[in-house]
């Protein structure tokens, strides 16, 4: 297993479609692979947050602040 491996096998993995095999392959790669156990818990993570699917309210301040930061650097690529 490496790291092209890990990522095509990724979707699968979330889904639970994995032979125990590749499970455990995957296993053992990220536990000496720092990038491929970071994909998998940003991955993981960004799951769990919108399988909640929750809507987070946020301040009008805030809401502002996020909208310039975003526009700012929005503006500063072009």
């Amino acid at each position: 297993m490496n790291c092209t491996d890990l990522l095509s096998h990724l979707s699968d993995y979330f889904d639970d479609q994995l032979t125990t095999e590749l499970r455990e392959e995957i296993s053992e790669h990220t536990a000496g692979c720092q990038h491929c156990r970071v994909v998998l818990n940003t991955t993981h993570q960004t799951i769990e947050v919108y399988k909640g699917n929750e809507i987070y309210e946020v301040s009008p301040g805030l809401r502002e602040r996020l909208h310039s930061a975003i526009m700012a650097k929005c503006l500063a690529k072009r």
